[in-house]
């Protein structure tokens, strides 16, 4: 009998079900498939239900969420999920609901779809909203694709260039050249802001778009972005909003007041609707009014008629770039994060804001003397960027370190590298649902590692110790995936 690994359970003659007889006549699958269509050997693992079980709940433990603990990823808004958008999102009357069932019969599921899409455009400033796209980057699509269909119509198919700062998320330049536009990036300057010289220079009649992420990925509000919109207008460009960092503006200030034409937002990220693990998100797009017609089909519309109000689904819209999603997005997503804004209600949403920078900025406060703070130390919005330049130039210790050790307490580290423009970069978003002993405790870690960093630097460099597994090759994991199960049992076993 060969060696066991801990991981394998298969066992011949084990099994997890108990199939009943088959009760319609058989069919000879090689007659009606063709014999080249089947598998002469199916190597599955013979388990019982409990093995399965216990298997499958001992890989859950291991995994980390953000129910089991701090989970500071910079960027991606890694925030609690309220328990009552699940329960609101499981009645039967939306959970049981089927896209293709009449109109008439879903007017419920219409109506919250008709009310999100408004209060999305009241928080932004914006006129009009789709809950189509089912990711950001998706949302950054279907903003060029508007941009573009803009532009043609007014006879100006020549514009194809898109301006991007050199701080903006990957996916920016990324939807824009699948849009066919070329992209022309532009530095930022010391400040970490957009270069207002820089961008001028890069202004022109065939430009289609500036694409800006505000508060921008350093986690600075772009204080010149009245000026910023005014310039890329006055050459006849549109301007985006990458609404990644909504958080810090909620309730606050609005995207549209700034002067932006469009906007994306993450319902998987700043409304609270489950993020990672694969999806499904939501990008929901927002727009001006110039840009209305061009949302895709169909969009969600309400008439009254006395003091009934119908919702319908209006496909009846010729400027439209067409359908982006199959039915209408992701409709349960978009029930998790209508229980969010209706139960935190204004004043709520504007605490969300508030708390999201508080937080970033005690974070910020209490590890500058421990770290580098991107940026000369500026007050931040949502997220702070720390640096390990100092620990890398004293012992060699890295941002990749750091975050290794992290793990060893029990906490899952921050984003690292990005932006691509601070040198070891330490991306911390705490998000306003933290509490200040949980903030604290994240803090004392970090302080704690800076000292490990001083005094026992191999330390760090081998770190994680205490984990499931040890430090890993994630080059040669990212080339080499082994994802096929292959039995180790012997056909006498």
């Amino acid at each position: 009998m060969p060696h066991q690994t801990i991981f394998e359970k298969s066992r011949r003659g084990r099994t997890g079900a108990n199939l009943p007889e088959c009760d319609v006549p058989r069919v000879d699958a090689a007659e009606t498939l063709g014999a080249g269509a089947l598998r002469t050997s199916l190597p599955l693992p013979e388990v019982s239900e409990l093995d399965v079980v216990r298997h499958f709940t001992g890989l859950s433990h291991r995994n980390y969420s953000i129910d089991a603990g701090f989970y500071p990823l910079g960027s991606c808004t890694m925030k609690y999920n309220p328990k009552v958008n699940e329960k609101t999102a499981a009645m039967p009357g939306f959970a049981g609901l089927h896209p293709l069932q009449p109109e008439e019969t879903a007017q419920g599921a219409l109506q919250l779809i008709y009310e999100l899409q408004s209060m999305l455009a009241e928080i932004c400033g914006m006129d009009a909203t789709t809950l189509q796209p089912s990711a950001g980057a998706h949302g950054e699509l279907l903003a060029m694709m508007m941009v573009k269909a803009y532009h043609a119509e007014r006879g100006e198919a020549h514009r194809n260039i898109v301006v991007i700062p050199d701080a903006a998320h990957g996916t920016n330049p990324a939807s824009a050249a699948r849009c066919n536009f070329k992209v022309k990036g532009i530095p930022g300057n010391d400040s970490g802001r957009t270069d207002i010289a820089a961008l001028e220079k890069a202004l022109d009649g065939n430009v289609a778009a500036f694409m800006l992420t505000n508060p921008n990925t350093v986690g600075l509000f772009e204080s010149d972005i009245r000026r910023i919109c005014e310039l890329v207008h006055s050459v006849g460009g549109l301007v985006y909003c990458d609404g990644a960092n909504m958080n810090a503006m909620l309730g606050l200030t609005r995207p549209g007041d700034m002067g932006f034409d469009v906007m994306h937002f993450n319902l998987h990220k700043t409304f609270s609707t489950p993020h990672g693990g694969g999806g499904p998100g939501c990008g929901a797009v927002s727009v001006k009014k110039i840009l209305e017609p061009y949302l895709p089909t169909p969009h969600v519309v309400k008439s009254v008629v006395g003091d009934q109000a119908t919702y319908t689904l209006d496909a009846n819209r010729p400027q439209s770039i067409g359908r982006i999603h199959s039915f209408y997005g992701a409709f349960l997503l978009a029930v998790r994060a209508y229980t969010y804004i209706r139960t935190l209600g204004a004043r709520g949403i504007r605490e969300v804001g508030e708390n999201a920078v508080l937080n970033a900025n005690y974070i910020r406060a209490r590890l500058a003397d421990h770290y580098e703070v991107a940026f000369d130390n500026q007050v931040c919005m949502h997220e702070v960027v720390l640096s390990a330049t100092r620990q890398k130039v004293q012992s060699g210790v890295r941002a990749m370190d750091i975050s290794k050790r992290l793990m060893d307490y029990g906490l899952h580290p921050p984003t690292n590298y990005f932006p691509l423009i601070v040198p070891e970069a330490l991306m911390i978003e705490p998000t306003e649902t933290e509490s200040k002993q949980t903030l604290d405790h994240f803090i004392d870690v970090m302080i704690k590692i800076a000292e490990e960093a001083k005094d026992n630097p191999e330390l760090l460099k081998t770190a994680p110790h205490n984990t499931v597994v040890s430090r890993l090759d994630e080059t040669y994991a990212v080339k080499n995936l082994d994802l096929r199960y292959e039995p180790i049992f012997t056909a006498t076993e």
